[in-house]
């Protein structure tokens, strides 16, 4: 009979400056996958666990698989939630001989700032010393000491926009065969500086961070490590180990460890370096005015700061407010998310006009408050539809009623569901034809880039000083180690 192996993904990226709890609700609303209905929705897909399904098939093991979940970045997952979620993984652990899991590493829950370490730390417990327990985490994923105790692997992705999920899980299916054959005895060290904020913000294409990827594929080549995994961190988190770190997975913890420590001494050296260039919100309406009808492809403007990716409220209007201001024509925005006005435009229905206060509901101190407008519902969509594009995997999502607003020559995609626009078909799916439009608005910081900069003539980025600025110093940070750059000198 072949190995007993317990699958499982439980996601969630914790922006613990957020209003909004995030209960069992929010996990419902991104789609919430048991037992027997996991594998009629991932296996085939491009996906982390489409990638476990097919290494089960070529490994010979017996699954168990109890939970696929994840919410939207949002604030801290309320007890109750983890409790629901994190039972339904222990529960199946029983008997099994190796687990295999995909968690973002970034979760902060009402009691805890280290959900993920609290997950595996109890799994650990559970299973005992022997037991291989093998995680693949997000690059942004905030790496605490408790985790690398309580796992034998921990793998993050290598891209930005994350587009080798699929790739990262096979990975560690194949060290967590080895592990249970008894070929390797893995285990993880993890060093970090005093850094809240450095490599780029985990762009991988950068020269910090490319060049520690480099070492990192030099060191797994050799065998000094039998995994080299970056993590840039998640700086909307006020938690002690905020911070980018190094994971190092090797026989001898020790080894691990010196490796740790020398490629985290290169990322202190790289601290002040960044590749990302702000446009004045000014400028960037002037020059889509000036480019409309001009190019073959449509400009491309992403509010970095309202980037519901990263735990913003995804309603900030001050982009918005701009565009109409600026009077620019043949526009495609994505997104507003504003429940109320789309219910308000169910009302109205399909062809008729509404009047509607839009956005800037949650907190109109961060990115702008409720624009008063007149709108013309263009369409009607329950949200649903098959993301295909480099981080769709070919999976359903689901960001609930959603209307297609014309105001003016502005054409604007309305959620329930909070969402960062990383797929061609949240605005296809609602019928706007992006070739077509002169300028494109995204909220989003980096992860658009791999779906929307091929179909755009040029990419501006702009902050509007929504929830997810780029100004630290602007935040309330209370429990993060200090001195820590860029807050300090140091």
């Amino acid at each position: 009979m072949g190995l007993r192996v317990l699958i499982a993904e439980f996601m969630h990226e914790t922006n613990t400056f957020s209003v909004q709890l995030t209960g069992q609700d929010a996990f419902e609303a991104h789609g919430v996958y048991l037992g027997n209905a996991i594998p009629q929705a991932f296996r085939g897909t491009r996906t982390a666990m489409g990638a476990a399904f097919e290494a089960a098939e070529s490994f010979g093991w017996n699954l168990v698989h109890p939970l696929v979940t994840g919410a939207n970045p949002s604030g801290r997952v309320l007890d109750a939630a983890f409790e629901l979620f994190a039972g339904h993984i222990l529960d199946a652990s029983a008997g099994v001989d190796g687990v295999l899991l995909h968690l973002h590493g970034a979760m902060a829950t009402e009691s805890s700032d280290d959900g993920e370490g609290e997950l595996l730390a109890r799994l650990r417990k559970r299973l005992g010393p022997d037991t291989p327990i093998v995680a693949v985490l997000d690059l942004h994923a905030t790496l605490t000491q408790l985790m690398a105790d309580s796992a034998n692997a921990l793998i993050s992705y290598r891209t930005y926009p994350h587009i080798d999920q699929y790739e990262r899980s096979w990975q560690g299916a194949r060290l967590l065969e080895r592990a249970m054959a008894g070929e390797i005895s893995p285990k993880v060290a993890v060093a970090r500086r005093p850094i809240l904020y450095a490599l780029d913000g985990g762009r991988t294409t950068s020269p910090p961070f490319k060049e520690l990827l480099r070492r990192g594929d030099a060191l797994e080549a050799s065998g000094e490590a039998l995994v080299v995994s970056v993590q840039a961190g998640f700086s909307s988190a006020d938690v002690h180990d905020i911070g980018p770190s190094v994971a190092v997975t090797a026989n001898d913890r020790g080894q691990a460890q010196a490796i740790a420590e020398e490629l985290m001494d290169y990322a202190w050296e790289q601290r002040h370096f960044s590749s990302i260039s702000f446009t004045p919100l000014a400028e960037a309406m002037a020059r889509a005015k000036a480019g409309e009808g001009r190019h073959d492809k449509p400009l491309l403007i992403s509010d970095y700061s309202d980037n519901p990716g990263s735990g913003a409220y995804g309603d900030a209007t001050n982009l918005l407010r701009a565009v109409l201001d600026a009077g620019l024509r043949n526009v495609g925005f994505h997104a507003i998310r504003d429940p109320q006005a789309a219910l308000a435009a169910q009302a109205a229905g399909v062809g008729n006009r509404v009047r509607l206060e839009l956005g800037g509901k949650v907190d109109p101190s961060t990115g702008g408050g409720p624009l008063d407008l007149d709108a013309h519902v263009v369409a009607l969509t329950d949200g649903h539809f098959i993301a295909y594009g480099p981080m769709g995997g070919g999976v359903w999502r689901n960001y609930g009623l959603s209307a297609l607003l014309r105001v003016d020559d502005v054409e604007i995609i309305v959620i329930t569901h909070n969402g960062q626009a990383i797929d061609l078909a949240q605005f296809t799916s609602l019928g706007v034809d992006l070739a077509r439009k002169s300028t494109l608005i995204v909220k989003s910081m980096q992860h658009f880039r791999a779906a929307f900069e091929p179909v755009a003539c040029e990419v501006l980025e702009v902050d509007t000083g929504a929830l997810s600025t780029r100004n630290f110093k602007t935040r309330p940070y209370r429990k993060v180690r200090r001195p820590i750059f860029p807050l300090d000198d140091i």
